[in-house]
């Protein structure tokens, strides 16, 4: 069995870990954090765990280090990177849910961040663990960058078109929409449920942190230097799903049946990409609890868009599902187990 620590495994992202590893058939759970909560058993603080005598502690590493061989990093970013370093140099996995690993740009995180990266030689040795993109890398990986929710629901159907040609990596515009629990388990007067209930609202439409990580991954599917994204993220009054409603500009003479046989060609085999039949449009209620990536499209004659749709669970696919995924990647395992 292998052994895993989750630090941070009380807020949202933490408590789907739990909820996935828990069941995992070739995982014991060894070792889960929280400073708020130290001391205190699983079941009283998530009462679905009651039967599993686990209890939560302070983070220290010497606990970790001893008590694991991969530490999945639940934490708020600039957090993650100070129990990264000494983990991966105790030798541990590490597998890191926030956003300290994901860009490779100093400068980008300098810039979107308002901080200079913590730990900058880790930064560049870090693998970012999109399992259908890089694989065999993840599988080598001491320490993996976990995507963020919305840069999987728009890279994973766009990167397969922008490979092979059939879109252009100019005018890309995605308006995004996800359910509450993307905002984190905090008390904030903007995510309580008289303020998101009965309302659909943009956020961060200039300068939102997964821009970069997004127009990242584009980039180099594309083989382009640069890929400059419309980025349009809305809070809607759900607690958990994303969909991407993503238009793109088809190159010339590219026919629906290509862009879907793209998909089919790149997806066939990948476990948690459904590639819907034309005429079909992604739904969050299709994908919620699961580690699906859901993708559809039409083509516009009026304008010559494409318009893609794309459905993920924030917190499985777009977290939590795709750590255990990685992790399964990096230990040998099969690439569903637990999922």
């Amino acid at each position: 069995m292998i052994k895993a620590a989750i630090i941070g495994a009380s807020g949202y992202s933490g408590e789907e870990l739990l909820r996935i590893l828990l069941k995992h058939p070739e995982v014991e759970v060894s070792c889960i954090t929280s400073r708020q909560y130290a001391g205190q058993p699983i079941g009283d603080v998530f009462p679905r765990f009651a039967e599993s005598s686990l209890k939560f502690s302070a983070p220290t590493v010497d606990e970790i280090v001893q008590n694991s061989e991969v530490a999945f990093l639940a934490l708020p970013h600039g957090v993650a990177a100070e129990f990264a370093v000494p983990l991966v140099e105790a030798g541990l996995k590490v597998i890191d849910i926030s956003a300290d690993f994901r860009l490779k740009s100093e400068a980008k995180y300098l810039e979107y961040y308002k901080a200079e990266h913590p730990a900058p030689a880790l930064m560049k040795a870090s693998v970012y663990g999109s399992p259908e993109r890089k694989r065999e890398e993840i599988a080598n990986a001491n320490l993996v960058a976990c995507p963020g929710c919305y840069p999987t629901s728009i890279v994973l159907p766009l990167a397969p078109l922008l490979k092979d040609g059939l879109i252009s990596s100019e005018n890309i515009i995605s308006s995004s929409m996800s359910g509450v629990s993307g905002a984190g388990r905090k008390v904030a007067v903007d995510f309580i449920f008289p303020e998101c209930n009965e309302s659909v609202r943009p956020y961060g439409v200039v300068g939102h942190r997964h821009l970069p990580e997004i127009e990242q991954e584009l980039a180099e599917s594309a083989g382009v230097d640069e890929v400059v994204v419309n980025f349009i993220p809305h809070l809607i009054p759900v607690n958990r799903g994303i969909h991407s409603t993503i238009i793109v500009k088809k190159s010339a003479g590219v026919t629906a049946d290509q862009i879907h046989e793209c998909w089919q060609k790149y997806y066939a085999d990948e476990p948690f990409v459904r590639v819907l039949s034309q005429g079909k449009l992604a739904d969050t209620k299709h994908v919620t609890y699961t580690n699906i990536c859901e993708i559809a499209f039409a083509c516009d004659p009026h304008t010559g868009n494409v318009i893609i749709s794309s459905a993920i669970d924030n917190l499985t696919k777009g977290a939590s599902g795709q750590a255990v995924q990685c992790m399964n990647i990096m230990f040998g395992l099969a690439e569903s187990a637990g999922l």
